[in-house]
């Protein structure tokens, strides 16, 4: 009877254990204060922005997308005032980027960056027609139709 239950139980663990993996895995945050973080997306690629926050520092830190040789902000970091309780947390933003992408974070004078990413395969691979042109479709009117009369 003990050796069922332990049995049950360590099956129980081990499920709960995958499950947890499977579903939480993947995620990485990084702190960045010196140097800058770039993360390569692949064409077959997302990612995944769910926390960026900024402590300290004057100007305001970045996410950066490059595509294409051009460049863009898409991300502003949440600043984190731990100075007064009182103030009220600015909003916590996310983003998805899809690749192919470089994505860049540069360090803010005096500042401490927190980012929290993950990378993912993009879903449904399919592809779009790159142009849609509707097409008129004819829809048949109801005419009078000329009868003989006698």
């Amino acid at each position: 009877m003990m050796k069922i239950l332990f049995g049950r139980s360590l099956v129980a663990c081990v499920l709960l254990g995958a499950i947890s993996f499977v579903f939480a895995g993947g995620f990485k945050s990084r702190i960045i204060t010196s140097s800058p973080l770039t993360i390569t997306v692949s064409d077959e690629q997302s990612l995944r922005v769910r926390n960026f926050t900024q402590q300290g520092g004057v100007d305001r830190g970045v996410v950066t997308v490059t595509l294409n040789d051009q460049s863009a902000n898409v991300l502003t970091a949440s600043r984190i005032d731990t100075s007064s309780l009182s103030t009220s947390q600015e909003t916590l933003n996310q983003v998805v980027i899809a690749g192919p992408a470089e994505v860049t974070i540069a360090p803010v004078v005096g500042a401490t960056l927190f980012i929290t990413y993950r990378k993912e395969a993009n879903e449904g691979r399919g592809s779009l027609p790159a142009e849609f042109t509707p097409t008129p479709t004819v829809t048949p009117a109801a005419t009078a139709t000329p009868t003989a009369t006698p």
